[in-house]
């Protein structure tokens, strides 16, 4: 037969609590935000080159065919480091595989 689960540690009602809260807040600001038309870029613009140029702090030398890409590189940045960390999260899951099941 299944039991129902049970409040074992109290340290986790308010973890949960916190996730409940922050998922609230996300959930307000996304239905909050407005959503203008889109706005396309000229057609000889070249973002991955201007990204790049933008990495290397080099807009200077980016040419004419450049856009502004600050948000691009914020996204991106933001984006690698979501990587690394799932890919260390990974690794260290990995790592404890190998000490037994249940910390034996």
């Amino acid at each position: 037969m299944t039991t129902r689960p049970r409040l074992r540690d109290p340290s986790t009602f308010a973890t949960g609590v916190v996730a409940v809260a922050l998922f609230a807040v996300l959930a307000a600001v996304f239905l909050g935000a407005g959503f203008e038309g889109a706005v396309g870029f000229a057609g000889d613009a070249n973002l991955t080159a201007t990204i790049g140029y933008a990495l290397m702090g080099l807009m200077d030398v980016a040419g004419e065919n450049t856009v502004a890409s600050e948000g691009f590189l914020a996204a991106f940045i933001i984006i690698a480091l979501l990587l690394d960390a799932a890919l260390e999260g990974s690794v260290l899951l990995a790592s404890r595989d190998n000490e037994g099941g249940d910390g034996e």
